[in-house]
């Protein structure tokens, strides 16, 4: 009998998951994969700028009770594709956690036109930015905590 293969959100998800784990900030680790036509194009993990020490190596800088030495993993998911050429307009992006404001705002302006993610974190105010924009929320729930 063949092995019942994965359907394609629980396969980006889990990779998401898998990609959280080079997370390099301990309060909390993050994953993201954008995807376009069932190809990844770029992936991101929260982590300190490039070159910097890591909070979990010299501690965190706490502001209004978030670390803000590092970049969201959504964040740096856009920026690695736009270092390397590759365009996302249009793509998919699969989240371990929900976006804060900020990383929603640019994943709408970066073309994403679907977030798949597993918890919510923190900020309902993208809801009503996802509907204005025009950019669709998935909450993949249970199915995402079993990828990770």
């Amino acid at each position: 009998m063949a092995k019942k293969r994965v359907d394609w959100h629980d396969y980006f998800m889990s990779i998401a998951a898998q990609v959280a784990t080079r997370s390099t900030c301990d309060r909390k680790n993050v994953g993201a994969v954008i995807v376009r036509d069932k190809v990844i194009l770029s992936t991101g993990y929260n982590g300190s700028l490039r070159g910097a020490p890591h909070c979990d190596d010299v501690g965190h800088d706490m502001e209004n009770g978030h670390c803000v030495r590092t970049m969201h993993a959504e964040a740096n998911a856009v920026a690695q594709a736009a270092k390397n050429g590759v365009n996302i307009n249009h793509s998919e992006i699969y989240v371990t956690a929900s976006p804060c404001l900020n990383c929603f705002k640019l994943i709408a302006n970066s073309g994403i036109t679907t977030v798949y993610y597993g918890e919510f974190y923190r900020d309902e105010r993208i809801n009503a930015y996802a509907e204005e924009a025009g950019v669709k929320l998935v909450y993949m729930g249970e199915k995402a905590k079993a990828a990770t």
